[in-house]
Order: structure tokens, then C-alpha cells, then sequence
């Protein structure tokens, strides 16, 4: 058991050690491209290891020295297909970022996309024997937490405590020195496939880093997307991917549900290549520049020049329409707005308190996508730029990088985990998450 408790605060650990050596670096390996930032931190935040309640590395300050991106390479759906691909793609990255921050990188956070995820909500309850609740008493409410099954392969990326409660007393961020009777505590887990996370990790030994961290992408772009009113109030974020669709839910501060939608740009940029007989990289440059999703009598008459890549002057040029083009994205689009629409009912959105929706993305720039979402989504839509983080350069603030921002924010002020807590051997119950965290004991 105790080599159990070691292997569970292992992450933390690693994330401590950059956080004291001073850098640390973000990968956000996406299907479409491979961004990193080199942060690094001014020191004057402190790890304090007996916090039961409170971000576990504290409060430190920090600046981007360093950042570059790549084309992803060897990626399908979030998920690494082709491991040499990905594998050259991250060092062309890393190098580059090394070479602007002038530092060696050696421990990098990742994000991760794919993996099929899915939310569960647990809860745990335990009696306070000295009628106050301390710090073990806060470890213990959450190992009480029962688990089910989550089924073969499936590992916890996620384990957040998002409610506490004393008697009759909840919505409570620290219970720590409430009196009362009885503890309970609502978790919430996010479980991904284990063959998706160990793909990750080895992608990432065999570029001679360490891995400090991992976290959902969809948990990261709404970090970095949602003002903090949206965050307390409620408010679901919409991340459109290269490979995929993400979608999280917060409230209170925190994530409480996320999903995937498994179609992204890159089948929009599919759909243009077959539509009109171009190659991938003359559709995706058509859909950069000149796609749409709202025509109008202009449009037919506004002609795009366009080549089939064949060489031939006399065949290879002709023209289509930017309202052809849109009538073949606005489908797509829309397919992929009545899933967003399937996940948030069936995550139970419309019984929040607020309905705010935002969208981020490196495909959320598509003009028109604000309008169409209301209308499939709800009137509550606006479009998220990242937070502004300090050194970061202007080429890598808008939508497309949330995610890499949003992990720079989980670096320096990452949320509880169910791990960080400070859980004495004899709290672990016989059905608790240590079956969910083998993928610790196996890659740390």
C-alpha cells in the first residue's frame, strides 16, 4: 500500500521538481498542429505540502520565454497514430521553443484530446469523530468516494473534489475547522483509455522528456476561455479541434462534466478537397481565407481562383463561388453543432443556473459560426480568445492556442486532485479510485 501511495503523488512531484528548478514546458499535441511554451517561474510561489484545500503547488508567478508551433505529424482524432511522426513533430517544436527561451527543457505538461472521455460525479460521506473537520478528515471523505466500474482500459485523467458539505451546511470550498457530525464531498472523475495515455507518455520518453503533468484539452481551453464570472456561474465551453470537438461544463470553479464530439475542422477540410476535386492543402488554405457559413447574394458572384495541383497552366486554374464553397462547410458544421447539442443535454445543461456558451478553437474562427451555434445551441453564445498570459507573443493568443494557455495556467495554479491530498493507508476503502490510477504506478 505504501508503494501505492507513492505512485499516486508521483505527477505532483515531478511537477514540484520543475516548478523548483524554475521552467517547465506545455505541449498541446493536437491533430492539426503541435504548440509549446517554455514558462518559467520567478520563484517567489511556495509548495505547501500540508494544504488539504487549495491549489497543491501554490500561487506562483511566471512568464513565457519561450514558444513555437508545428504542423502535427502522425496524430488522427486526438490520438497518436503514427509514433515516429508525432515523435520528430514534438522535438521540431521543443527545439524551436528551446532555441526563442534560450533554456533547456527537460519536464513538459501535456494535454490530450482524444481517448474516447467520460464523466462520472461520486460521492463520499464519513463521520467527524472530534466534531470539527481537520485535514485527514478532508483526505478521508474523498477516498470514501465509491467508484464503479469504469470499464476495461479505462483510466482517471481527472479526479476533482467540486463540493463539500458539514450536516446540512454545502456548497463549501474548504470544510477545514467547520464543526458538525458528518463530511461528505462530490467528486467529479474524468476517465480516458489507458492505451491513449501510455501512447502519450512514450511518445514523450522517447523525446528525452519527462512528463510533469497531463490534462484534458477540453478542461485546459476552458481555463484559459472562461472569464471567471462564467467559470463560478456556469457556462459550457466548446473547443473546436482539428480532430475533434471538445466539451466541458464548469461551475463553481470548477469542471464538472466533459465530453468529445468526435468530428473536427479536419473533415470540414475533407469535405472542400472532395467537394471540389483540390488537394488537402489548397482546401484547408481555402477554408482559412475564404469560408463562411452564412451566404448571401454577394457571395454568388464573389469567384474564388483555385488550382487542382496538377501543374498544367491551361487546365489547372478555374473558379468557384464562395457561395459553393460554404454550402459544402455549412453541413459539416451543423453536424457538428447538433452534437455539441446531444452532449450538453445529455450532461443535463439546460437545468443550469446560467446557460452561457462559449466557443475557442483554432475552428471557432470560421465567420458566421456565432450565429449558426445560437440558433442550434442557445442565444447565449459568444466567441473566446485566451487569457493573456504574460511574455506570451501576439501570433499565439488567439483561439487556436487556448489549450496551450490553459496549460500554462493548470502549471501555476493547478485545481485539487484527489492525489494531492495527504491519505493516510489506512483511509484507502476496498472498492476506491486506486484501481483508477494503475496507469501511475505503471509509466511512473
Amino acid at each position: 500500500m505504501a508503494e501505492l501511495y507513492q505512485t499516486q503523488r508521483a505527477m505532483r512531484n515531478i511537477r514540484r521538481a520543475a516548478l523548483q528548478r524554475g521552467v517547465i514546458g506545455i505541449l498541446d499535441i493536437g491533430t492539426s498542429k503541435i504548440a509549446c511554451l517554455v514558462l518559467r517561474f520567478d520563484g517567489t510561489g511556495t509548495f505547501r505540502e500540508t494544504d488539504g484545500v487549495g491549489p497543491m503547488a501554490g500561487q506562483v508567478n511566471f512568464r513565457v520565454i519561450g514558444a513555437a508551433s508545428t504542423r502535427s505529424r502522425g496524430m488522427r482524432r486526438g490520438e497518436i497514430d503514427v509514433m515516429a511522426e508525432t515523435e520528430r513533430a514534438i522535438r521540431t517544436v521543443v527545439a524551436a521553443a528551446q532555441k526563442v527561451a534560450g533554456v533547456r527543457v527537460d519536464h513538459v505538461i501535456a494535454c490530450l484530446s482524444g481517448g474516447r472521455p467520460s464523466s462520472y460525479g461520486l460521492a463520499g460521506e464519513i463521520n467527524l469523530d472530534a466534531g470539527r473537520v481537520h485535514d485527514h478528515d478532508v483526505a478521508s471523505v474523498m477516498a470514501a468516494c465509491d467508484a464503479p466500474d469504469f470499464g476495461r482500459g479505462r483510466e482517471v485523467l481527472h479526479a476533482q473534489p467540486v463540493n463539500f458539505a458539514v450536516d446540512n451546511r454545502t456548497g463549501l470550498g474548504d470544510p477545514r475547522d467547520h464543526v458538525g457530525n458528518r463530511l461528505s464531498c462530490d467528486m467529479h472523475v474524468l476517465t480516458v483509455d489507458g492505451d491513449v495515455i501510455g501512447n502519450l507518455i512514450q511518445c514523450i520518453r522517447r523525446c528525452d522528456l519527462e512528463l510533469a503533468g497531463v490534462a484534458s484539452a477540453s478542461y485546459a481551453s476552458a481555463r484559459a476561455s472562461l472569464v471567471e464570472d462564467e467559470q463560478e456561474l456556469g457556462a459550457a465551453c466548446i473547443d473546436f479541434g482539428g480532430g475533434g470537438t471538445g466539451v466541458s461544463i464548469f461551475i463553481k470553479k470548477h469542471m464538472i462534466f466533459a465530453d468529445n464530439v468526435n468530428i473536427g475542422g479536419q473533415l470540414v477540410t475533407q469535405d472542400i478537397a472532395q467537394g471540389l476535386r483540390i488537394p488537402l492543402p489548397v482546401a484547408e488554405r481555402l477554408k482559412t481565407l475564404n469560408g463562411g457559413l452564412e451566404a448571401t447574394g454577394r457571395d454568388d458572384r464573389d469567384l474564388l481562383e483555385i488550382g487542382t495541383g496538377s501543374g498544367e497552366w491551361d487546365t489547372d486554374r478555374r473558379s468557384v463561388s464562395r457561395a459553393d464553397l460554404i454550402g459544402i462547410m455549412r453541413p459539416r458544421v451543423e453536424e457538428i453543432l447538433e452534437g455539441v447539442r446531444e452532449v450538453l443535454d445529455a450532461a443535463g445543461f439546460d437545468a443550469m443556473p446560467s446557460q452561457q456558451i462559449v466557443l475557442t478553437g483554432g475552428g471557432s474562427q470560421i465567420p458566421g459560426l456565432d450565429g449558426l451555434a445560437a440558433r442550434i445551441l442557445g442565444p447565449n453564445v459568444r466567441c473566446g480568445r485566451p487569457l493573456r498570459i504574460d511574455g506570451l507573443a501576439h501570433q499565439f493568443t488567439d483561439p487556436g492556442f487556448s489549450s496551450a494557455v490553459g496549460l500554462a495556467l493548470f502549471a501555476a495554479h493547478p485545481q485539487d486532485e484527489w492525489w494531492d491530498f495527504e491519505m493516510p493507508a489506512s483511509s484507502y476503502p476496498t472498492r476506491s479510485l486506486r484501481r483508477a490510477y494503475r496507469w501511475f504506478r505503471n509509466n511512473w
